[in-house]
């Protein structure tokens, strides 16, 4: 069968913004995958009218599932978005990385505004479809990045920003996690009656149904997940992406044990490469899987905890997570010394707060949609680079190699085992022409 993006988009008329109401109504808004994540947006959207949900396990789905009226309940998205697109301003997506690509590209195709959740998409080409055709519909897009929101890192971006620690030269970001290598037990369980596991399989080619695989293990395999790359990559790469106003890089590389041809890695060092943008110099992006976090801590004796990046400044170091900060220069000795944190300014200078508070992630969105304030802080135009540059890891350690990145045409130069990870093959029915 034809891609139903396709056919429900060809009967869509009129300019993509047209379906939002004014800006003092409700958003009539659908929720794809309700269950696990999805609850958690359903929760912070609900104050809105919301028309419709699909997924796959009605179980799973939980208490938001049962909310709604039993003709606004469906399974299938497709025959969801098919009979009430026309009823619809905005959709949130929720559902396992390989399934977030084609109910993302069909609402908004469609015209409808997008709440979707991290990493994106489940490969580099799937990203760069939905960044490209969000800006060609102008919708108000965000990605589940959530932690944006956060004070502190405001702050650090108002560090770097300032040059406090001099010009940004490298960065090290982690994530302290050994999870992955997770084996898909197909043990003789049958399906849940509750579960459309074909659905839930979509563009994937056929695999035996794994209790331990769904609903939550999928993350740790390739078929359906993008490991803690995927997981955490984008919520901590968020920082340095943010301060330093990154967005494509021109080299990537990776290493790590040899990959497993089905099950994410335990462990990784992958680097990029970014070139100099405006007054900021080219900077050097190193992310890392790593129980206890990377090398460098333990050499300069920094503590990883609480902590998932260290930005290397030609006046000082910033080493920093989400809700905290400490700024570190060289005394006379050379020895490292720390001037100021979150809590304790100490004698140190510091920037003026700029970046102003947010009215909360959710509400980023859902005022864009309406009409009420700017572009969420991150739409797809800042998310998609970044989540490209996630994915970008998992394809340069899958390929064990090192290449120079064309992003314009998505092209691994001279890499061409790892180009080989760029673009998804879809089963058949599930082809989309984007």
């Amino acid at each position: 069968m034809q891609s139903t993006a396709l056919s429900i988009a060809a009967m869509k008329t009129g300019p993509a913004m047209a379906a939002t109401g004014s800006a003092n109504e409700k958003l009539d808004m659908a929720i794809i995958g309700v269950g696990g994540q999805g609850t958690y947006s359903y929760r912070n959207v609900q104050k809105e009218n919301m028309v419709a949900v699909a997924d796959v396990d009605f179980e799973r789905a939980g208490v938001p599932y049962t909310r709604f009226e039993k003709s606004a309940q469906f399974t299938d998205y497709r025959r969801m978005l098919d009979k009430m697109h026309k009823s619809l301003d905005a959709v949130v997506v929720a559902t396992p990385d390989h399934t977030h690509f084609h109910p993302a590209y069909t609402a908004m195709d469609m015209g409808l505004h997008l709440y979707l959740e991290k990493p994106m998409a489940h490969n580099v080409w799937e990203i760069r479809k939905l960044t490209e055709i969000a800006a060609e519909k102008g919708l108000a897009t965000q990605l589940g990045m959530q932690r944006h929101t956060h004070g502190p890192m405001h702050r650090i971006s108002e560090l770097i920003q300032t040059r406090a620690i001099g010009d940004i030269t490298e960065v090290h970001s982690w994530v302290d996690s050994d999870r992955g290598m997770f084996p898909n037990n197909k043990a003789p369980n049958g399906i849940p009656k509750t579960l459309d596991y074909d659905l839930w399989l979509g563009p994937v080619k056929h695999k035996p149904y794994a209790p331990n695989v769904t609903p939550y293990g999928w993350r740790f395999l390739w078929d359906f997940g993008t490991g803690e790359a995927g997981n955490w990559g984008c919520h901590i790469l968020d920082i340095p992406f943010d301060a330093l106003g990154i967005d494509y890089p021109t080299h990537a590389g990776a290493t790590g044990p040899e990959p497993h041809p089905e099950m994410t890695t335990k462990e990784m060092h992958s680097w990029f490469d970014f070139p100099a943008k405006g007054n900021r110099k080219a900077v050097k992006l190193n992310w890392y899987q790593v129980k206890g976090g990377p090398k460098i801590l333990k050499d300069l004796n920094l503590s990883p905890d609480g902590n998932n990046n260290l930005f290397i400044g030609t006046k000082g170091m910033l080493l920093c997570g989400f809700g905290q900060f400490t700024v570190l220069q060289q005394d006379a000795d050379g020895n490292w010394v720390t001037k100021a944190t979150q809590k304790d300014s100490m004698e140190f200078e510091m920037p003026e707060q700029y970046i102003p508070d947010s009215p909360g992630f959710h509400n980023e969105w859902l005022n864009a949609c309406k009409d009420q304030g700017p572009a969420p802080t991150c739409n797809f135009s800042y998310s998609g680079p970044l989540s490209e540059t996630v994915l970008l890891a998992n394809t340069a350690y899958r390929s064990q190699s090192e290449f120079d990145w064309d992003h314009e045409t998505m092209t691994c130069i001279d890499a061409p085992a790892a180009h080989a990870h760029i673009k998804p093959n879809y089963k058949r029915g599930w082809k989309i022409r984007a």
